[in-house]
């Protein structure tokens, strides 16, 4: 689940009042284990999630950051010119031994219980915030770029490309099963535009891993892909993440079923009463169909989840019956009809 360790379990406010600093929390070995379990210990999912960010990498190729407790991610030095590249220099992933070193542990603490599962940003999204300064709404400083300076730009994504290529390696090599690339604001971009400036490098990055790492499944995650999902076939990943925007049927059906989905649960409906957030969880899986289906929420958990929900959730993923869920929503289907 997308987001299951955080501030809605009320272990995690507990431990994040006694270390306040967030890149404390998702930069210390002991604390990133210590999160990254707790939502196994209270709902034992099929997937352990590794506490960190995806702007954690930055440091580690010459982009320094803070996080403010209003602001949220604070890049000082903004990279718009030519001259401000020169900052960036090859990732050094000795930077980010806490990493490796909890993902090591995050095998042994679950065994062959769990996937342990790594994330990183993709090229467009981690640019947003480097050319931005941290997070916005507009986007207009990297669009404007995109025709004002688009050779800098490019050279960022490039750069951003090598390194992300070299951070999910080293996310694999130290124990991740799976890896997922989220391109969140990807889908503030027109079609053609992330066509031309978020495509080409996520492909990359693909064929990179893939030479290297060529068992390890790749999920592509992009918020709002609604239209963009028929441009997501080629990238090469083995998963593509829909959002509760998009009809998991209709989703399917555009994609094609040779690719596996992920989702998509609406992520508020966990605020809903247990039986419509069980009826949800069933329409999701039965719209999904038989096979090349992971169940999810469509984005992240949402602060103030109560935590039963997200154990319910759980419960009622373990407990589904795909044929006799399928036979029931043809039923369900048919009184819509009548």
């Amino acid at each position: 689940m997308m987001r299951q360790a955080g501030r809605y379990m009320a272990v995690y406010r507990k431990l994040a009042e006694r270390y306040p600093s967030f890149r404390e929390r998702s930069e210390t070995t002991d604390l990133i284990v210590k999160i990254s379990l707790q939502p196994w210990e209270a709902f034992r999912p099929d997937g352990v999630i590794i506490f960190s960010d995806i702007l954690t990498p930055l440091p580690a190729f010459g982009v320094p950051f803070d996080i403010e407790e209003i602001r949220g991610p604070v890049i000082q030095s903004p990279i718009r010119s030519e001259e401000a590249l020169k900052a960036l220099h090859p990732i050094d992933l000795e930077k980010l031994h806490f990493v490796g070193e909890s993902l090591r542990i995050l095998r042994r603490e679950v065994g062959g219980h769990a996937a342990v599962l790594g994330f990183v940003g993709a090229p467009w999204t981690i640019a947003t915030y480097i050319v931005e300064g941290g997070t916005t709404r507009a986007y207009t400083n990297i669009k404007t770029m995109c025709h004002t300076a688009p050779h800098v730009l490019r050279s960022l994504l490039s750069h951003l490309t090598r390194a992300i290529s070299d951070y999910i390696i080293f996310q694999v090599e130290s124990g991740a099963h799976c890896i997922q690339i989220f391109d969140s604001w990807g889908g503030q971009l027109p079609p053609y535009m992330w066509e031309r400036w978020s495509r080409p490098y996520i492909e990359e990055i693909v064929s990179e891993v893939k030479n290297k790492c060529p068992q390890t499944p790749l999920v592509l995650y992009i918020n709002g892909n609604g239209g963009l999902l028929e441009r997501l076939k080629g990238t090469g990943v083995d998963v593509i993440g829909l959002d509760w925007t998009v009809d998991m049927e209709d989703g399917r059906k555009r994609l094609g079923r040779e690719i596996s989905v992920q989702g998509n649960v609406d992520p508020a409906c966990l605020f809903s009463p247990l039986p419509a957030l069980t009826e949800e969880i069933q329409r999701v899986v039965s719209r999904a169909g038989q096979r090349g289906h992971i169940l999810n929420l469509g984005h992240g958990v949402l602060v103030g989840t109560p935590e039963e929900a997200v154990a319910h959730f759980f419960e009622v993923a373990r407990s589904l019956n795909f044929d006799t869920l399928s036979r029931d929503q043809e039923v369900e289907d048919t009184k819509l009809v009548v």
